[in-house]
């Protein structure tokens, strides 16, 4: 299912330009990686709660890492002349012209249908095709309500069939 229009009442995300992890959440798991951290020091008598406490404590914190790293994850350029996303790489820009298809799909999680953003965009320069798929994590925001924000900036080219 493809979302098409501007929903009704939607969210803040509308007005803004810029997308990302919400701080919070990246504190939140630093803090959790800290007490994994502490918690395998302490179990000195027990050597595979300690491994699994310690190797626990260091994916929490490459995630809470990864999400600072990539901030803000995708950004409205300046006058709305294209978007920007952040990646793991650095900062990789889109202008207007190389957006191909920005549209929300519905992917089955856990059991029910979760909203994401897929942007399909031509790499300036070397004409390369890259598919950039954003959730709710990614954004600190509803999907949805991203998509609105690029529709209203005029950044989400046609959606007719191909």
């Amino acid at each position: 299912m493809h979302y098409q229009c501007i929903r009704a009442g939607a969210g803040p995300a509308v007005s803004e330009q810029r997308w990302s992890t919400p701080p919070l959440a990246i504190a939140a798991l630093v803090v959790g990686g800290g007490v994994l951290a502490v918690a395998a020091v302490a179990f000195t008598s027990d050597p595979a709660g300690r491994f699994l406490a310690g190797a626990a404590a260091l994916l929490v914190l490459a995630t809470a890492a990864l999400a600072a790293r990539q901030r803000p994850r995708l950004e409205v350029l300046e006058n709305g002349s294209g978007l920007a996303c952040t990646r793991v790489t650095g900062r990789r820009v889109f202008p207007r012209e190389a957006l191909i298809r920005v549209r929300i799909v519905e992917y089955p999680r856990l059991g029910r249908r979760v909203p994401m953003l897929e942007i399909d965009a031509r790499e300036p320069g070397s004409g390369t095709e890259r598919l950039m798929i954003f959730g709710r994590w990614d954004l600190g925001a509803d999907p949805r309500d991203v998509y609105d924000a690029l529709v209203l900036r005029d950044l989400a080219p046609d959606q007719s069939p191909s």
